[in-house]
């Protein structure tokens, strides 16, 4: 792989595009939320009408543009960075996601923006499918009563509406869907490491990622160079 890549899978609010951002931010990647990309999916779904439960309905991805700039994402031009935050998104992401032309779909984009520039990756099949080869995959997990209690906060400091009781039903609905899909479920690749998150401080497990995965790359280029020495 000519660029170097860092995979961070888990499930909903975990941390994982906080992390993500952090780590990215130290190595001077581009960071990339895969999540953000099922979530503009939902919101042209729901804002064209179509019915969401249908995998044939997507079409209109072929002609959808999604470019991520400075970390922000871009949908056909508009910054979505609030609109895929409502709860009618969150609420329907998770159905959008299980279905398979959508995932074929944004995976093919997500492989692509990864062959051109070295990325920081989060979602839910990132080090199983998406990246396979990536340099260093990273399972992060926190149990459901922190993860609901970190997207009430974040939902309040967004001014967005948040019930925490209605949060943590949510997430424990979206864990079942996203772990029991048939296609592409969410789960721990064989060689990812697993990170419980619940007792520690964010910006910690950040640098703790990160210098994992500077010895992994360092590593990787003198072995590099070893071989091409020979």
């Amino acid at each position: 792989m000519k660029h170097h890549a860092l995979a961070i899978d888990g499930p909903a609010g975990a941390g994982k595009s906080t992390v993500a951002k952090l780590v990215a931010k130290k190595l001077n990647y581009t960071y990339i939320d895969t999540g953000a990309m099922y979530r503009a999916t939902t919101l042209k779904a729901l804002r064209s009408g179509i019915d969401i439960e249908d995998p044939e309905a997507f079409g209109f991805l072929d002609s959808t543009k999604m470019e991520f700039k400075k970390g922000i994402l871009f949908l056909d031009g508009e910054d979505i960075t609030m609109p895929i935050r409502s709860n009618e998104v969150s609420n329907n992401v998770s159905v959008v996601a299980s279905h398979i032309p959508v995932r074929n779909k944004l995976v093919a984009l997500q492989q692509q923006i990864a062959e051109s520039s070295n990325v920081v990756m989060d979602g839910r099949d990132i080090g199983t499918v998406v990246l396979p080869d990536a340099d260093l995959k990273i399972f992060m997990t926190a149990s459901v009563e922190e993860r609901a209690r970190r997207r009430h906060e974040e939902n309040l400091s967004l001014g967005i509406p948040s019930s925490y009781d209605k949060l943590k039903s949510e997430i424990e609905r979206r864990d079942k869907i996203d772990s029991s899909r048939s296609y592409n479920p969410l789960r721990q690749a064989e060689d990812a490491i697993y990170l419980d998150t619940s007792d520690h401080d964010i910006n910690a497990v950040a640098d703790m990622i990160y210098n994992m995965f500077t010895v992994v790359t360092t590593k990787r280029s003198k072995d590099n160079g070893k071989q091409n020495g020979q």
